[in-house]
């Protein structure tokens, strides 16, 4: 029993929501402090809880970085085979074609200035091209595991080493003789780039730059209240917070962090089980309640999560005001606020301005409260997102001037609230869309629903008027019970315009709509009450034509529950007594009704439909019927399935009888002039 009163399907709802809000939430070590360079600390004396390096700024390590590459000396290998080979090619060339034609003295000059330009480094035109690109200078040549470095200018391609061979000859040597050498022949690219080594050490360069220019030891003081933060300071806060999230990460502190994560969760929303366990058990206890409401919940703190891990967008776009708006046009003001503020509680969790973001959306959340008190017009809602917009900019221009003594304003925050204001305009349309998933009917529906001007109010009026009235005045007793007892007015009220509108398929055979003919006259019992008892399926039936919702539909079914049709069933019964009668033909098809709303329409109906018989209208005669026909409906269990109370019938039956004695007040006749 203890188990079915802590409704245990709700509450798997509840563990799949912390659950589903838990794999979304930030896990990275949260700094809770807020500051910017050039603005007071707003918070008490801070010292530094250990030892921590002073980090630099990353556009500073970029920018140090940036000049270690752009002053980097590549590196490039030098083949000494080359050099070898080519020496040798030449004598073994003068020796077998050249000896008989040149002297010695030019082999001996070719060699020298070949191992002069070797030693130098001979590059590929393409390489010494990129090299003058890049403007680099120098370069480091790798040569037997050693490197030395090497002006780029004193290096060579093989034309240039051509023409300095022939520039740099002795005058006693001919130039002519000297071209018939095939020199050419001899020169070739010694020295390439050496990719991977450059690549090496370039990032050992790159990773020696430091990060860092300095120390804070344990206990020395950073900052306190009211101090302007310079450029300092924001450097030893930044690195702070720098240290203070590189402790998020590890194994051990990822599973102790979702350890605080889930408690953080199971407090907020165990507070909101509590709150709809004990103070909306009409809410908790109906599974579609509690999945809009934490479908809701979910949604928003997964956007919110979302937004600010991948930044996406401002979070003040999100128009957090909504769940007030919607939560609200479906349930009442308390559960709507608090609904906001469990949802702004988990959100001020992932934020990077909690207290900001927490004020500002509360505010906002109060605004809702307020301007939608009283919900029956669409154009609350419109009006409602106009108050928040004032309140997010009011309260963020207050919230600025005070923080920063100046007004100094972010102007960008504005428009982000514009954008929120924008997108709450589109309540109207996700209000309705929520109607039809979940099967609710707002009070906004409910009045346009009563409007007489709706289609099938105005068919009602003009085929039977009779029918009309009597839903009006059912409609009027209805609404005002249905308000005393701390049930849904409006619900009441539309139900009651609706309740009989299966009349317009045989109006003449109701009394209210006939004149001096009855036709019931020339029928059997029987059929007479068959066809009173249509104007229930009928009605059910066009009702569900016209797509009304069923909240409203239910109205219908139950009016007369499963009563009979006792003017019918007791003519019957008089006139045949002795004849075994079938009770189901007398019997209308219910069900009996089932909430408060229902149960004080079936009250009203049958009350104000059995006031037309009195003869006199006197306290006393108003007093009798109202009594005696809602006793009789409890007597015959009519009223079982109801959350009534004997309070609350009590107070209906006060109120129908202050509302009859109103209705059919007599007015005092004026005396007719003698003279």
């Amino acid at each position: 029993m203890k188990l079915k009163r802590l409704n245990i399907k709700s509450t798997v709802y509840f563990v799949l929501a912390v659950v589903l809000v838990a794999y979304f939430f930030p896990r990275e070590g949260k700094f809770r402090y807020n500051f910017f360079e050039g603005k007071p600390w707003r918070y008490q004396l801070l010292t530094a809880p250990a030892d921590f390096p002073i980090y630099k700024a990353d556009e500073e390590v970029r920018a140090e970085k940036d000049s270690v590459a752009e002053h980097f000396e590549p590196y490039y290998r030098m083949d000494p085979a080359v050099e070898t080979a080519q020496v040798e090619r030449l004598k073994s060339d003068y020796a077998a074609n050249l000896k008989d034609k040149i002297s010695p003295a030019y082999p001996q000059y070719i060699e020298s200035i070949l191992i002069r330009l070797y030693r130098s480094g001979i590059l590929s035109a393409q390489a010494m091209e990129d090299l003058k690109q890049d403007r680099v200078e120098r370069i480091h040549i790798v040569e037997n595991n050693m490197s030395r470095p090497q002006y780029v200018s004193d290096m060579f391609t093989i034309r240039t080493a051509y023409e300095f061979i022939l520039n740099n000859s002795p005058k006693s040597l001919d130039k002519t003789l000297l071209q018939s050498c095939n020199i050419n022949n001899y020169l070739t690219e010694n020295t390439t780039w050496d990719q991977s080594m450059s690549e090496r050490v370039l990032n050992e360069k790159l990773n020696a730059v430091a990060i860092s220019n300095g120390m804070v030891q344990a206990g020395e003081r950073i900052v306190d209240r009211g101090e302007i933060i310079d450029n300092h300071t924001y450097n030893v806060l930044r690195s702070l917070r720098i240290v203070h999230e590189s402790k998020s990460g590890g194994a051990r502190i990822a599973w102790v962090q979702t350890a605080g994560v889930l408690a953080l969760l199971i407090a907020v929303f165990l507070c909101f089980w509590l709150y709809l366990w004990s103070f909306r058990p009409k809410i908790f206890y109906r599974r579609k309640n509690v999945l809009f409401l934490l479908i809701h919940i979910t949604v928003f703190c997964v956007i919110t999560e979302l937004c600010v891990t991948y930044n996406w967008f401002n979070i003040y776009i999100i128009p957090f005001a909504m769940i007030p708006i919607v939560v609200r046009t479906f349930f009442d003001s308390r559960t709507a606020l608090f609904t906001h503020l469990i949802v702004i509680l988990l959100c001020s969790l992932m934020v990077p301005f909690p207290q900001e973001f927490v004020l500002l959306q509360t505010v906002a959340g109060m605004v809702v409260t307020f301007g939608l008190k009283d919900l029956s017009d669409r154009s609350q809602l419109i009006r409602c997102a106009v108050y928040i917009l004032l309140s997010y900019s009011i309260t963020y221009t207050g919230l600025t001037v005070y923080q920063e003594i100046d007004f100094t304003l972010n102007w960008t925050m504005y428009l982000y609230f514009g954008i929120s204001f924008i997108l709450l305009m589109f309540a109207y349309i996700l209000v309705y869309m929520l109607e039809k998933a979940f099967g609710y009917v707002s009070t906004i529906t409910l009045v346009e629903l009563s409007n007489i001007n709706n289609p099938l109010l105005k068919k009602l009026s003009e085929t039977a008027p009779g029918t009309f009235q009597h839903s009006l005045q059912v409609s009027i007793l209805a609404s005002e019970a249905a308000m005393k007892i701390g049930a849904n007015a409006a619900l009441a009220r539309t139900g009651a315009m609706y309740h009989d509108i299966g009349k317009l398929e045989n109006p003449a055979f109701f009394t209210e709509n006939q004149k001096n003919q009855n036709p019931h006259e020339q029928l059997p019992y029987e059929q007479s009450a068959q066809i009173i008892i249509s104007h229930v399926t009928d009605g059910v039936a066009m009702a569900e034509k016209a797509n009304l919702p069923q909240a409203v539909i239910s109205f219908i079914k139950t009016h007369h529950g499963r009563g009979k049709v006792k003017y019918f069933y007791n003519s019957f019964k008089n006139e045949y007594p002795f004849l075994e009668i079938d009770e189901a033909k007398f019997t209308y098809p219910g069900p009996n009704p089932f909430s408060k709303e229902t149960a004080v329409l079936m009250m009203a109906d049958a009350v104000e439909a059995s006031s037309r018989s009195l003869k006199e209208y006197t306290e006393e005669s108003i007093a009798e019927l109202v009594n005696r026909i809602i006793d009789s409906q409890i007597d015959d269990g009519l009223m079982k399935n109801t959350p009534l109370t004997f309070r609350d019938v009590l107070t209906v039956k006060q109120v129908f009888i202050e509302k009859l004695k109103n209705m059919y007040h007599t007015r005092i006749s004026y005396p007719d002039l003698k003279i």
